[in-house]
């Protein structure tokens, strides 16, 4: 719902919702209500639900203000289909069955919301369980139209329609009953077959909805996450007075590093509330005496190594070149030592940074498997846009540098049966920002 008080006078309002582009910074409509006639007290019943992305950065735009942004708890519906007697599609009489589910919107369309696994050969098939947000296959409306269509699948795309048939979240409820007992029906066939029944069956066999907490919860009831710098400054990256250096000052634009560092800061900074970050060095030499370090504060204090806002952190990383002698070699372990309070020697950056990263092989030490993934490798050169947009290179660089970690919060969170504190009213979402 959109609640809309003292409009100006007796109009024809309606609210619009406009998506900044990245890159180009266009704003583009998403979605509009509907129009309610003549009162400065609508009510608006269209809702806009968009994909919260932890990150990047969401700019938002209406064109009212909206008062009744609620992103909660959400509930997981987990259920499982059945079906029976479905027309044969095969040349060998059988078919390879699967289910569609679409969502109703208010303009009539329909959204898929999702698709089961194909069952081959049978024309009763037991699909598997499935889980499914409520909020995808209803939009909060529990008496919305759901329409499922039962296809057989076929190799070349070209899935045969076997029929559809239609429920809604309210009645999936209702669990396994005979009202979730479904006739498939194919409009084209029941209109050329005077004898025709129906296309088979399905029948639901279980339904349960569950409620899970997401990262949104937990940052609403005031998890906050700490943001630690630390750059390279051996000699491998180049001398910083040619272009060739990844930490070349240019006056044009940003070096690689400072790149990378507001990418990530700019989105990560408002998750901190006191947005102090430590912000270290490693394989320099240290004026006034030339002595090698592989965790110096850019600060320069090395009681207090914290720097105020990514832009502080910038500030003291620029001045840290004008000072350091770069050297070497690559050791980031003082500085994981400091940060994690634990022994950790690394030698090659690319390599050791590759090991720990377990998207595809967890990392194990001593015969002890990692519990998660605890590094996110990601290759700068990759995400440079050819165009020579910074803005679209950096976007890219964020959305994978932290693409992981709500995914890794949420499961520390449950495998120690952590729940969110209630929401703080100081605590609104840091990067939906909304423009009036």
């Amino acid at each position: 719902m959109l609640p809309i008080w003292r409009l100006p006078s007796l109009s024809l309002p309606v609210v619009v919702l406009y998506i900044q582009a990245v890159g180009t910074k266009e704003w583009r409509e998403f979605g509009r209500t509907e129009v309610i006639d003549n009162t400065r007290n609508p009510d608006f019943v269209r809702k806009f639900v968009l994909d919260f992305f932890f990150e990047e950065k969401q700019n938002l735009r209406y064109n009212v203000d909206s008062r009744s942004c609620n992103i909660s708890k959400h509930d997981i519906a987990t259920m499982q289909l059945c079906a029976n007697k479905l027309d044969k599609k095969d040349f060998f009489g059988k078919s390879d069955p699967f289910l569609v589910f679409y969502r109703s919107n208010e303009d009539g369309t329909f959204t898929i919301c999702h698709k089961t696994e194909v069952v081959k050969n049978t024309l009763n098939p037991v699909w598997q369980s499935f889980t499914i947000p409520v909020r995808a296959l209803c939009n909060g409306d529990y008496d919305r139209t759901v329409k499922v269509d039962v296809y057989d699948w076929d190799r070349d795309g070209s899935h045969d329609f076997i029929g559809e048939f239609t429920t809604s979240y309210r009645e999936l409820s209702r669990g396994q009953n005979q009202f979730n007992v479904y006739e498939v029906l194919n409009p084209k066939k029941k209109g050329k077959k005077k004898k025709y029944i129906n296309s088979g069956t399905v029948t639901l066999l279980s339904f349960k909805v569950e409620s899970e907490y997401t990262f949104v919860d937990f940052i609403r009831g005031g998890t906050q996450l700490n943001f630690t710098v630390a750059i390279d400054f051996t000699a491998s990256n180049g001398n910083p007075s040619q272009p060739t250096s990844l930490h070349y000052m240019s006056p044009y634009q940003m070096n690689a590093y400072a790149m990378a560092l507001k990418a990530v800061g700019e989105i990560i900074q408002d998750y901190d509330s006191d947005k102090l970050f430590p912000a270290y060095g490693f394989g320099a030499k240290l004026p006034p005496d030339g002595k090698i370090s592989h965790a110096f504060p850019l600060s320069g204090d090395n009681d207090n190594p914290n720097c105020v806002g990514i832009e502080g952190v910038l500030e003291a990383y620029f001045q840290s070149l004008r000072t350091v002698q770069l050297y070497g070699p690559t050791n980031f372990a003082p500085v994981i030592n400091k940060v994690a309070n634990r022994k950790c020697i690394l030698d090659n950056k690319h390599t050791a940074m590759e090991e720990l990263d377990g998207d595809e092989v967890r990392v194990s030490s001593r015969g002890r498997l990692a519990e998660r993934d605890i590094v996110q490798f990601v290759p700068f050169r990759d995400y440079i846009d050819r165009s020579g947009n910074q803005v679209l290179s950096m976007a890219r660089l964020a959305k994978d540098v932290l693409a992981e970690i709500p995914d890794q919060l949420l499961s520390f969170m449950k495998s120690r049966g952590i729940e969110p504190r209630p929401a703080l009213s100081s605590s609104p979402l840091p990067q939906l920002h909304r423009h009036i």
